[in-house]
């Protein structure tokens, strides 16, 4: 039996990338997903292709920089299906490596109510509706970048994602609510293809490069959504707080 079959499954930012991997193999391990993002044409090409293979998914445009749009996927969610069974926080930007001084405030709350806050407004709303259940497993999409090796926005952002996941573990360990967090290391997605890289700050992206192992395989898209399927799913029932580093080692090196 497939291992998510009959549950209801959130994806932010599952209009591209780990997120569509995510959303997609989500749904054939017998979830119903409901797929968000900014980009309404995209979330229907995801949301259409799943059901086309024969899955379930529902797409909702939202911006989860915001708390309303926040309320608006989860309450969507449950007038629809009832409940929410996993939520898979994915949704998220590049910062461009930018360092300290030349990160100017704007770009930092963009970075950080994008990467951070849309993890706390989704979590919050999701656990109204999992708490009278029981039961429920939220994911975060990380990154070895909140071990620093990233702009100073994204690190930051990340690393108040690791600490966000262990936090909701320990205040819901004594139910059946599970928060772990997945964090990939170098994956080829849009928010890192070379037409998106070259607007790196390239000096800066060069000495964080200095602490990780660059030379290692990268991880796919699909890796990245096969630990998230893990997290969500029943075979990780007695884990949580976790972050699992999916990486091939890169971020030994550091």
């Amino acid at each position: 039996m497939p291992q998510l079959q009959g549950q209801i499954a959130i994806v932010t930012g599952g209009n591209s990338g780990i997120g569509e991997a995510t959303a997609k193999l989500l749904a054939r391990e017998g979830a119903t997903v409901v797929l968000c993002g900014r980009r309404a044409a995209e979330n229907e090409r995801v949301a259409a292709g799943i059901r086309a293979a024969g899955g379930k998914a529902t797409a909702v445009q939202a911006d989860v920089s915001t708390p309303e749009s926040c309320r608006a996927v989860v309450d969507a969610t449950v007038a629809a299906y009832g409940r929410i069974d996993a939520l898979v926080n994915n949704a998220g930007i590049a910062d461009k490596h930018k360092p300290i001084d030349e990160c100017d405030e704007a770009w930092y709350d963009e970075v950080v109510k994008i990467d951070q806050y849309s993890v706390y407004y989704m979590t919050k709303y999701a656990l109204e509706v999992m708490v009278p259940t029981g039961q429920g497993s939220i994911v975060n999409v990380s990154s070895i970048g909140a071990g620093g090796v990233a702009g100073v926005s994204y690190s930051a952002a990340k690393a108040a994602v690791n600490a966000m996941t262990k936090n909701i573990a320990i205040r819901y360990a004594p139910t059946g609510i599970r928060c772990n967090a997945v964090a990939p290391g170098p994956t080829p997605t849009p928010l890192n293809a070379p037409e998106a890289a070259q607007y790196f700050h390239q000096e800066f992206a060069a000495e964080c490069g200095k602490h990780i192992d660059i030379t290692l395989p990268t991880a796919s898209a699909e890796d990245q959504a096969q630990a998230i399927l893990w997290f969500a799913g029943p075979h990780s029932r007695s884990v949580t707080g976790q972050v699992l580093y999916v990486d091939h080692g890169t971020s030994l090196y550091g």
